[in-house]
């Protein structure tokens, strides 16, 4: 078993956030006569689909995160649901973004939008602004922005930014970085216009077709994806390093040959999307399921890319998009489900920084928690004159014998951080906290530590 086939064991553990939108019955579903299938109750977060020939038969009930009817408004849904990933991927999170669901159902929509429409901008446009909106406000750090852009066609990456297609691209991992494509195009952007003209160009190269169920639908998985690098002076005079990666992905549609009427080469693309679907599928049953020590992420182009963002090093929206007609209840019966069982996906996201970085910055938690104690036993011994002197005694036994432990770790390691984390600790638990003499001496050494960090 290879390492990426393993559940990553890193990092405080939450869920992928899944949110439902349905789109409003078309003007040609409405001349044909179908009737919406779907209720949908947004102060619940409930989703109740109908099946059109058992409609005496109880409807179907899923929650989520959060659901979006057919008058949600795309800035409601950027604020509500998508800025909070953002913000964190600008503080050195990676953050993912992917759209699911049937072909026609307005994935595309939700993630691009209409760009010459401000109130119909999708998600995309919307998070260009966000980003390049806050490091214009930011005054003590500096940022680079890069942009690639690539599709997966028929199980083969494309860089749908480079001026010869005809290179062939390979997923390659680092410790450090996880899954990422070998020499793909990346663009250094500076302002919200020129990231747009990146996507542009990356737009004009993308293989799209006509079928029955989308004039305009596309035959690939596309992923936009933006590299975030933050550096800021800290305390101690050195430059600290973040970088965040956001990945926006727009999944090519689940599709039903005799519905979309595919034939010769939309039907082969066709085969190769169900097929790279499934596996997204399989992994993310396999991912919940609570027995699989093995993820089939090497199953395909598509889960392999998205192996962080699904059990990995990422904080992960899923928008799962339906349509409300009743001609289409299996395909939106099986979105409901494969969302229903995303939700429960346990990831493991953290700040991407050097291991330096990582150690201050769980000295100052510490610190704040030493100050947090020293008060709280402060504030007993006045109120209650004081611990049990027993119970006292024999928890700076153990203190000590844990301090000697970590100073004999710190001289081996010869970093400042530990050895000024042992001189503080070692100075609040020698003193037995007592009021007068160890509260000025710890405060006095925390003025210190800020100064030299």
């Amino acid at each position: 078993m290879t390492a990426d086939d393993r559940r990553p064991r890193t990092g405080k553990q939450e869920t992928v956030r899944v949110i439902v939108r349905c789109r409003p019955l078309s003007e040609a579903e409405i001349s044909q006569g179908h009737q919406s299938i779907v209720s949908m109750y947004p102060d619940r977060g409930l989703v109740e689909l109908r099946n059109p020939k058992e409609l005496q038969d109880p409807s179907k009930d899923f929650t989520f995160d959060a659901i979006y009817n057919e008058s949600s408004k795309q800035t409601d849904l950027y604020d509500e649901t998508f800025r909070d990933l953002v913000d964190s991927v600008l503080n050195g999170f990676n953050g993912t973004i992917f759209a699911y669901g049937q072909t026609g159902t307005g994935k595309t929509y939700t993630m691009e939008g209409k760009s010459s429409i401000p109130e119909e901008r999708g998600v995309i446009f919307n998070c260009f602004e966000h980003i390049f909106q806050h490091i214009a406000r930011s005054r003590n750090q500096q940022y680079l922005v890069r942009a690639s852009y690539l599709e997966i066609y028929q199980e083969e990456l494309r860089d749908l930014l480079s001026k010869d297609d005809r290179v062939k691209l390979e997923l390659k991992e680092k410790a450090d970085i996880g899954v990422y494509v070998k020499d793909l195009t990346t663009f250094l952007t500076k302002s919200v216009e020129e990231i747009q003209r990146v996507m542009s160009v990356g737009n004009a190269n993308r293989s799209v077709g006509r079928t029955n169920m989308n004039e305009h639908s596309s035959r690939s998985h596309a992923i936009f994806i933006i590299t975030i690098e933050c550096s800021e002076t800290g305390p101690d005079g050195e430059n600290h390093i973040r970088v965040g990666r956001l990945n926006l992905v727009d999944l090519a549609g689940s599709e039903r040959q005799a519905k979309t009427g595919a034939t010769g080469e939309r039907f082969k693309e066709a085969t190769k999307i169900n097929l790279s679907l499934s596996a997204l599928g399989n992994v993310i049953s396999a991912l919940v399921d609570g027995k699989s020590t093995h993820i089939p992420y090497r199953d395909s182009k598509l889960t392999r890319l998205l192996q962080d963002s699904l059990g990995g090093n990422s904080k992960t929206v899923m928008v799962a998009c339906i349509g409300p007609a009743s001609y289409n209840y299996e395909e939106t019966l099986g979105t409901l489900r494969y969302a229903n069982r995303a939700k429960n996906i346990k990831n493991k996201p953290k700040i991407n920084e050097d291991p330096k970085d990582a150690m201050l910055r769980e000295f100052q938690d510490e610190i704040q928690r030493l100050r947090a104690l020293l008060e709280e036993r402060s504030r007993r011994k006045g109120g209650r004159g004081g611990l049990d002197e027993s119970r006292s005694e024999e928890y700076f036994r153990e203190q000590h014998m844990k301090l000697a432990a970590d100073r004999e770790h710190a001289l081996r390691d010869t970093s400042l951080i530990m050895e000024v984390n042992f001189l503080v600790t070692l100075d609040v638990v020698t003193k037995k906290f007592v009021v007068n003499e160890s509260k000025n001496t710890f405060f006095n050494l925390l003025d210190k530590v800020f100064v030299r960090f």
